[in-house]
């Protein structure tokens, strides 16, 4: 008897299903697959773009923290973020001596709770097109869209685009800015 394409996509399906693969992908973040089984921590781990960000986590004292199962929506800055700061800025942040700066700057880009990119449009619509959050480091983050595209505005009138949003963790959700956020 001859299997159609379709019987043995449908079979292959199942068997991905049954054990245990994500059928709809989260986005490719630093050219690493990101798992929604993994936690914030796991999968930053593997992308190539925030080996900064994991640095600093590590040097934070953040890890533990960002491993546990939260849930967290975290504005992730990228490598070319991090690089987007006056020079010298990262390494004097990375010093054992500025470990308390460091988290502030850190935590600064998480908010509780899990917010999907729909959650995030969903608060702005009701606000008047704005979503103010609470950042874990206490202070406030503003989250707008323009012309099909988001925002996110820190402390310091300073601006991230989400380049990268809804990247589904165990522990939360990932949204990929492209500058770092800066509180006051």
């Amino acid at each position: 008897m001859k299997l159609s394409k379709i019987s043995v996509s449908l079979a292959a399906l199942m068997m991905f299903a049954g054990g245990g693969v994500a059928i709809a992908a989260n986005p490719m973040v630093g050219g690493a697959a990101m798992f929604e089984t993994k936690n914030i921590v796991e999968n930053a781990l593997n992308s190539k773009d925030h080996t900064t960000l994991v640095a600093a986590v590590k040097a934070a004292g953040l890890v533990d923290t960002l491993s546990s199962a939260g849930p967290f929506t975290v504005f992730a800055p990228t490598n070319a973020a991090f690089d987007k700061l006056p020079a010298g800025t990262v390494d004097t942040l990375l010093m054992p001596e500025n470990k308390a700066m460091l988290t502030a700057v850190l935590t600064y880009h998480v908010v509780p709770g899990t917010l999907t990119a729909a959650d995030l449009a969903a608060k702005a619509q009701a606000n008047g097109g704005k979503a103010v959050l609470t950042t874990v480091q206490g202070a406030k983050l503003t989250v707008w869209g323009k012309d099909g595209k988001w925002y996110v505005t820190d402390a310091k009138d300073g601006m991230a685009q989400i380049t990268i949003a809804d990247v589904k963790q165990s522990n939360g959700v990932i949204h990929v800015v492209d500058s770092v956020l800066l509180p006051n």
